[in-house]
């Protein structure tokens, strides 16, 4: 399987975790095993991996991509919201580092049939995990008007948000909107049609995306415990790509980086809170140039990370 996912920050994610051998690393968005990869070259002879995804396609590729590594890589199809789980199941009680890049892959994007991409004509499914009921579908032609305007502001910041959802209403009254063509139709009758730098149909796309695979809620389970996935001195990388995400990582990192977390008035702490990491990143890293001009998808990546004390 051909896996067209190109990892973003690939340097900056090894310098950040600095692999070495015999150490255990948790890349809880596996995708074509970009990150992976490299992790299990710089940790050689026996440091190991731990792969996790939603997408069996991306699995799939992961095992071709890294089959020369054998035992050294493990992977299963499962949330990094679920990582504490899968780390024990696996008899991992903790790991050394551990690597999330946010958002849809390129390969997703880039195939048809799977309903991510304003691009190409296909079903509107953008599921990740494809064992699912709910896809974007459902979404658009049940929510209410309410319901898809909140999916639309909170998930895209699509400041015509209402008049978009109230038009799909509309429509599927007369027949559902059953393809990625169809709301893009829609879409540019309300906005109207693409400018050269923006499609108007992206904030939609990506606020039915983000709801279908519920993305911010995975994030927020994750960052509610994150940093006990880490051994002392073991580092966690975040890349995001919306403001969104970025917004949920730097805020749980600062969070985690305090000695207290009691109301700044309060005049003497009493919230039992310490400090458990430390900021490895006080401005996030982003692509340079070069790695923009070789993959322009990279151009809104944004990489925090921290330290466990």
């Amino acid at each position: 399987m051909v896996f067209a996912h190109v990892p973003v920050l690939v340097r900056e994610v090894v310098d950040v975790l600095k692999p070495e051998p015999g150490k255990r690393y948790l890349d809880g968005t596996v995708g074509g095993g970009g990150h992976s990869e490299q992790i299990l070259i710089e940790s050689s002879p026996n440091g190991r991996v731990l792969g996790l995804d939603r997408d069996d396609e991306a699995l799939g590729a992961a095992h071709e991509r890294l089959r020369r590594f054998e035992e050294r890589f493990i992977a299963r199809q499962e949330s990094f919201a679920n990582a504490k789980d899968i780390l024990s199941q696996v008899g991992w009680r903790a790991v050394d580092g551990v690597i999330l890049d946010l958002g849809v892959s390129s390969h997703q994007v880039d195939s048809p049939e799977r309903g991510f991409s304003f691009r190409a004509h296909s079903n509107l499914d953008m599921r990740m995990d494809r064992r699912q009921p709910l896809d974007a579908q459902q979404i658009v032609n049940t929510f209410s008007q309410a319901e898809l305007e909140r999916v639309f502001w909170n998930f895209g910041e699509e400041s015509q948000a209402r008049r978009v959802a109230q038009a799909i209403v509309t429509a599927r009254r007369t027949r559902p909107l059953q393809s990625t063509t169809d709301l893009v139709e829609l879409v540019e009758r309300i906005k109207g049609r693409r400018r050269r730098d923006h499609h108007p149909a992206t904030q939609i796309f990506q606020a039915l995306r983000i709801a279908v695979n519920q993305e911010l809620a995975q994030l927020e389970r994750f960052l509610e415990y994150g940093y006990e996935t880490l051994l002392p001195a073991g580092r966690l990388a975040i890349i995001s790509f919306h403001s969104l995400e970025d917004r949920l990582v730097k805020t749980a990192f600062r969070k985690w980086s305090r000695d207290c977390i009691c109301p700044p008035r309060a005049p003497r702490c009493v919230c039992g809170w310490s400090r458990k990491v430390s900021l490895l990143t006080k401005k996030p890293l982003v692509p340079t140039a070069d790695e923009i001009i070789r993959n322009p998808r990279a151009r809104s990546a944004k990489l925090r990370a921290v330290e466990r004390l």
